[in-house]
This record gives structure tokens, sequence and C-alpha cells, in this order.
């Protein structure tokens, strides 16, 4: 029986999240995978894709009382997280994203949903974490919106790529911030799955390999 992290993987390609191939990504890299959660379209797969966000919340024991989706795809993330937990575990927590301009009309402000307030322990949802750049952008917004405490951030896939240095993007933002990463899958667990038969893909078995040990962390 497959743990709910095989079950993730083999749900990111067969909706065609995760692929196998030959990709240059926006770091120059030249990958042998890729994952665009932008294939995300429709309730029933967003719906299945808070569930694992719940799973992953739940099992790392994170305590938060505001998930934040920051914008734009981080924005169905934190919703359809924030609905499993209520659903599945009968944890209530609020959800909210930043605007891209701050609205100067009516209620104001640079965030959208639940207020923040000075104290309130959120937890930042992401779809992966390459360079850190996302977290290093939604953090100065928050704290301009009140003294909170960030408990995690919470990602679909860790790619345990180096940063900036020699350490991972989720690791350094450890060092520097002092929060933790938690992932529902890493790029490890991916070539685990292969390796075990969960998915296809073994033709790119190798190159996955050699791609963790150029670049990973």
């Amino acid at each position: 029986m497959l743990n709910y992290k095989q079950r993730f993987i083999r749900f990111m390609v067969e909706n065609e999240v995760l692929c196998f191939g030959d990709f240059v990504l926006k770091s120059g890299r030249r990958a042998p995978y890729f994952i665009n959660t932008g294939k995300y379209r429709t309730g029933s797969q967003i719906t299945q894709l808070g569930e694992y966000y719940a799973a992953c919340y739940m099992e790392n024991g994170i305590e938060a009382k505001t998930l934040v989706g920051p914008a734009y795809k981080g924005i169905p993330l934190a919703v359809s997280a924030s609905i499993a937990l209520a659903k599945s575990y009968g944890v209530d927590v609020g959800f909210c994203f930043d605007r891209k301009e701050v609205k100067d009309h009516g209620e104001g402000g640079l965030f959208v949903g639940q207020k923040l307030a000075d104290g309130d322990k959120v937890c930042i949802i992401e779809d992966v974490m390459t360079s850190g750049k996302a977290l290093r952008e939604i953090l100065p917004k928050l704290r301009r919106e009140a003294d909170v405490k960030v408990e995690a951030i919470l990602l679909s896939v860790d790619r345990q790529e180096r940063g900036t240095g020699e350490k991972s993007a989720a690791q350094e933002a450890t060092d520097e911030y002092g929060i933790k990463v938690c992932s529902i899958v890493t790029m490890q667990d991916i070539i685990g799955a292969i390796e075990d038969g969960v998915i296809g893909g073994r033709e790119f078995l190798q190159a996955m390999k050699e791609y963790r040990a150029q670049y990973g962390a």
C-alpha cells in the first residue's frame, strides 16, 4: 500500500505536473525533470492537492493561526490546504494572500483574507523552493503588516538543490530566518518512487541521480 508521499508523486505525474525529459530551468540549469504546478486546473485536482498539504502540515506538527499564500500561485494552495485541514482534521485556520499593490480604498492594506496581528503564528504555503527568492519577497511584506511569527514554510516539493551557496535553499531559509521548511516530498523521494516502480521514468533515473550529485545539497 502506497504512503501519502508516494501517492502524491503519482498524483503529480498523472496530472502532468511532474514531467521527465530535458528542461532548461529559470536558474539556467539543465534538468531531467520539471515541476509545473500551473497544471492544476480543476476543482478535483486542487481538492486533492489540499489534502496532501494538510497531511504534511499535520505530520510535521505545524501550529499556525493563518496560512499565507504568496500571490499568485500560493493563493489556491493556501485556500485548498485550509479547507482540507478543517474538513479532514477539524483544524480551522485562516488564510490570506498579498496584493501586488497596496489598496488605498475600502478596507485597504496589502493582504486579503485573515487579518494579521502581532504575535500571530503563520505558515507560508508554496509550491517549490529553488533559490528562496519568493520567501525573501513575502517576509518583508508580512513584517510590515504585523509582528508575526513564521512557524514554517510548507512546500509541495523540495528540490534539494543548492541555493546561493553550498546549502540548499531550504537549509538557507532555516539558517537565515529560523524558519522550518517542510515539504510533501523531496527530489530524493521522487528518485525513490522511480526505483520502487511507483511511477515510470526509469530511463531518466541515471540522469536524475547525476543531476542530484551535481546540484544537490
